[in-house]
């Protein structure tokens, strides 16, 4: 195989000019090849706009065509495979428990199915077409159910959002790719194998977990929902059951803990139950909304562009006082949404449908806080910080979004409508004052943010920039503690994903949920 990088053609490219570039580049007209795109990526930054990419190439010959071209960006390429291990020799008593159907618990459960483990998997909420329609309601009514809604239920946090799937994470097994595979049979489009930032959308996002829940059921996994874990069992050799609904008792050798960042009940029961848990630091803040055009002119220099569709933007700063300020869960083309689980808190997120077709850009500008700046002897105190902002958000909003515009959150003052910038939102919104939400270092943070990304984004300071609040649930509070082979401090107990503080995102809570799966394989043979 080889591998040609650094390859760029116009964005109004055809196939046929990609065919063209790569023979040319490796001098070839006629001899017959096939190639994979590896990678597609952007390059805007002169004025003239680029897709940069880097193809992997099977021909006849690779010897003689290496030694003619004699270009550091073409080479011999050998990629691996992804390879699930080979299985362990002690006995399972009882099905493998998965707790939590997000996109940890998801792929956790279909290698697991996949190689004959028979998983269970409990879901707190409901399948995701029947909790579509209790999302939909509280949006429409404001009636909020706190086991069903858009942290909990089939596909997990991520089925209300962006559902983008790039990641951070660098891992050379390839689980990466198998993350985005396991999509692609699942429904998704093939150009998310590639992309340089792919993402799904919330429409498309639904039918692909529920196609999912379908595969793992015919390879011998099975789904429970309204099934709340509230208790465990053990003994000295470590767990003998899993306790759910309060009084059903489940024998189980095996519980993966794929819980999600905001199962703040579950967090208490594991404490309660002796699970040992660490405070970890996370980020608060605010929404931002921006007209889509904005941002398009600022960074394609254009109001939009069919071929690469709605713009979108990353943008850190760090502060005089050293605290970190930056975007988080950009949403081009989307809308703010009310992403509240609990009675009388009010908590907001960021949501696209694949189109991305909303009139305004919106993302999280997020503050860190570090552990010093809430933890009081509990490991939970990090929750109560969290609960303490979204029950002032709530009250300012009288149970509505609370939305400020930008210059009456610079001046400190309620707004009373809006400028030039509607509001995209899902559930009722109230025009009040955000900055008063906030602990006076987020404000401080985000006041001197704002600015600094002015400088990178023009416009990003526009006095009827939209900020709503608040935004607490970007990551989990607490780390359940693991060791090597995955196990916490109880034999048995596998903590996983986002929830348990090993993840940040859908494709990096998949790949921690393969992991998983991985470290269950390698102890135990198939049930």
């Amino acid at each position: 195989m080889i591998r040609i990088s650094q390859l760029k053609l116009p964005i109004t490219h055809t196939e046929e000019d990609l065919l063209q570039a790569v023979r040319k580049k490796l001098q070839c007209k006629d001899r017959p090849l096939t190639f994979e795109i590896v990678r597609q990526s952007l390059d805007a930054r002169k004025g003239e706009k680029f897709f940069v990419y880097t193809i992997d190439v099977s021909i006849a010959g690779e010897k003689k065509i290496l030694q003619k071209v004699n270009n550091n960006n073409i080479m011999s390429t050998n990629t691996p495979s992804y390879h699930f291990p080979t299985p362990g020799e002690t006995p399972l008593s009882y099905r493998p428990v998965i707790v939590g159907c997000g996109p940890a618990g998801l792929m956790c459960g279909w290698y697991l199915a996949r190689y004959g483990y028979r998983p269970l998997i409990l879901e707190r909420g409901e399948e995701a077409s029947v909790r579509k329609k209790r999302v939909d309601e509280f949006w429409e009514k404001g009636v909020l159910d706190p086991d069903s809604n858009v942290q909990f239920g089939e596909g997990g946090a991520g089925t209300f959002s962006d559902g983008k799937l790039n990641t951070l994470v660098k891992d050379e097994s390839g689980r990466n790719k198998e993350v985005l595979k396991r999509f692609v049979k699942a429904g998704a489009p093939e150009q998310i194998l590639y992309q340089q930032k792919p993402h799904l959308g919330t429409d498309m996002l639904i039918g692909i977990v529920q196609t999912l829940r379908h595969q793992i059921e015919s390879m011998g996994g099975s789904f429970r929902f309204h099934t709340r874990v509230t208790g465990f069992k053990t003994d000295q050799d470590g767990l003998q059951a899993v306790v759910v609904n309060d009084n059903e008792v489940m024998p189980a050798n095996v519980c993966i803990l794929a819980i999600g960042h905001s199962a703040r009940d579950t967090f208490a029961v594991l404490r309660d139950s002796g699970i040992y848990m660490e405070p970890k630091p996370f980020a608060v803040g605010v929404r931002i909304e921006h007209p889509q055009i904005l941002i398009n002119q600022a960074l394609y220099g254009e109001d939009e562009n069919q071929i690469l569709g709605p713009a979108s933007y990353k943008v850190t700063h760090t502060t005089s006082t050293g605290r970190g300020v930056y975007s988080f869960c950009m949403c081009p083309g989307g809308y703010v949404v009310n992403a509240s689980t609990e009675p009388g808190r009010l908590a907001v997120n960021g949501m696209s449908y694949q189109a991305r077709g909303g009139k305004n850009a919106n993302s999280a500008l997020i503050v860190t806080v570090g552990i010093r700046d809430f933890y009081k002897g509990d490991v939970l105190d990090g929750v109560a910080f969290q609960r303490r902002l979204e029950e002032a958000a709530f009250q300012e909003g009288e149970g509505r979004i609370p939305v400020q515009r930008y210059e009456d959150f610079r001046l400190d003052r309620p707004s009373t409508g809006v400028g030039s910038v509607q509001p995209c939102m899902k559930g009722a919104y109230a025009f009040s004052n955000v900055r008063s939400v906030l602990p006076g270092f987020v404000s401080e943070a985000l006041l001197e943010g704002v600015p600094a990304f002015a400088g990178k984004i023009h416009g990003f300071d526009l006095p009827d920039a939209l900020l709503s609040g608040v935004e607490s649930r970007t990551s989990s509070p607490v780390r359940i503690a693991r060791n090597r082979d995955f196990l916490s401090n109880i034999s048995g107990i596998y903590p996983c994903g986002e929830g348990a503080g090993y993840a940040g995102g859908i494709t990096s809570a998949a790949m921690d949920g393969i992991k998983t799966a991985e470290a269950v394989r390698k102890r135990f043979s198939p049930f």
